[in-house]
């Protein structure tokens, strides 16, 4: 890696077919070893059942509340300035439950991969 300043793209943002938008914040072959995208969760919205092939998750939570369902450990209720570790190849999904867009940012190592990613969600669409 190099040093370097990475200025985010706020029109950059994404919608995925997990159910919520991503805008990528440092993403890169540059730093292979970590990545940090935004997400947005609308009020009311679930994301997929999914989990990260090789690859280590956490959440830290900007705004809203959440409730997150990870591995074997329950829903938990989440808010701003908490961290969601989830270990690689765990299974994996949050929920807004307020009337505000749950913000937070998904911290990844080494750095996310699409192909890392596996829908594991057996609602459908």
């Amino acid at each position: 890696m190099k040093e370097a300043i990475r200025r985010a793209d706020t029109n950059a943002e994404f919608y995925t077919d997990e159910r919520c938008f991503i805008t990528e914040v440092s993403n890169f072959d540059g730093d292979p070893a970590v990545s940090i995208a935004r997400a947005r969760v609308e009020p009311g919205q679930t994301t997929r059942w999914h989990r990260l092939r090789d690859t280590v998750e956490r959440y830290f939570i900007l705004s809203g509340r959440g409730r997150a369902d990870v591995g074997d450990l329950g829903p938990q209720n989440v808010e701003p300035g908490d961290v969601v570790l989830i270990p690689a190849g765990c299974r994996q999904r949050i929920t807004c439950v307020g009337g505000q867009t749950l913000v937070f940012l998904a911290i990844c190592s080494p750095r996310f991969r699409p192909e890392a990613y596996e829908d594991i969600d057996e609602t459908g669409g």
